[in-house]
């Protein structure tokens, strides 16, 4: 006899397989926050205004590395790689191995690569791929509701991984994020998309 535990667990399973099938991508990213709901920013994904206003100050010509923390669904990847010059590399870094697995099937392009790991760790993640700095990373982890003081630590990372005159591309729903940024960033541009679910912050912080 099926316990009522097993029976429910089971309920929920073919619940979340039957939302990735109908929704495709936005059942992936759905599946996700379910999950993991303090290591993913938002439910829905950002809008293309958001993209192209957070993308807009990176100076693409002289880029060569671009890594993304928490990538879901790859709504950024498209837009860097598009951006990128042609021998450049965009590495994205998610704890989540659906979102992962999703982004490998989906982003077949050279420049690409799609790592299970922790933000924490860029600064390995990017030797391991041969480079010594990355010239931008972009994040939209929600810094204030990660666990075991993860924000401070990725930021810390973050400003060791980035080469001078890169940058820290960070939105997030609360300005607070800019709090995990000072230490690390003296100079840091602030913005705000209106047009996004929901509203949200974009921080530039400038590398020495």
């Amino acid at each position: 006899m099926t316990s009522p535990a097993l029976s429910k667990t089971r309920l929920i399973e073919r619940v979340k397989m039957k939302a990735s099938r109908f929704f495709g991508s936005w059942g992936v990213f759905f599946k996700g926050f379910i999950k993991h709901p303090v290591m993913v920013g938002s439910i829905i994904p950002s809008s293309s205004r958001t993209v192209n206003k957070m993308l807009a100050p990176v100076d693409w010509d002289n880029t060569m590395l671009f890594v993304e923390y928490g990538p879901g669904i790859g709504t950024f990847c498209q837009p860097v790689l598009d951006r990128m010059r042609s021998d450049a590399q965009l590495i994205v870094i998610d704890l989540n191995p659906d979102f992962v697995d999703y982004l490998r099937k989906t982003f077949h392009d050279s420049r690409f690569a799609a790592v299970h790991g922790s933000a924490a760790d860029v600064n390995q993640i990017i030797r391991d791929f041969g480079y010594p700095k990355a010239d931008y990373i972009l994040s939209g982890l929600p810094f204030s509701t990660l666990p075991d003081n993860l924000g401070p630590k990725i930021a810390a990372e973050t400003a060791k991984a980035l080469r001078p005159g890169g940058a820290f591309l960070v939105y997030q729903f609360r300005a607070r994020a800019r709090d995990f940024m000072a230490p690390y960033f003296k100079k840091i541009d602030h913005g705000f998309e209106f047009w996004n679910i929901l509203p949200c912050h974009l921080f530039w912080g400038w590398k020495d």
